[in-house]
């Protein structure tokens, strides 16, 4: 059974579990450069970026993503430009879900 995340879910899932870069590094998740970090993505993966936001202190959350192979990775970069893995994956699929109609109160 396939498990898809979107976009913005994968967004707010990582805004969740990242509390700060700096806690990112302490528990050894992979920080470079954020031209460094998105350029190994589209070379090695073919990811390229799919969504965005802002998390906790200002920290840009970005999800990059292949549709030729599906893989996925989410990214926290720092107000300084240093950025950190915090997830990736495979089974990627764009969504745009609509929101379910809240006019009928029955």
């Amino acid at each position: 059974m396939k498990t898809f995340l979107p976009g913005s879910a994968a967004i707010l899932a990582a805004c969740l579990v990242t509390a700060s870069v700096t806690a990112a590094q302490a528990q050894g998740r992979p920080c470079a450069p954020r031209d460094n970090v998105i350029a190994r993505l589209a070379e090695r993966y073919g990811e390229s970026r799919k969504s965005i936001g802002i998390g906790a202190n200002n920290q840009v959350v970005e999800m990059f993503a292949s549709d030729e192979s599906g893989t996925w990775t989410i990214t926290v970069t720092s107000p300084t430009g240093l950025t950190c893995l915090v997830a990736s994956g495979q089974a990627y699929e764009a969504m745009a879900d609509a929101l379910p109609d809240t006019s009928d109160p029955a």
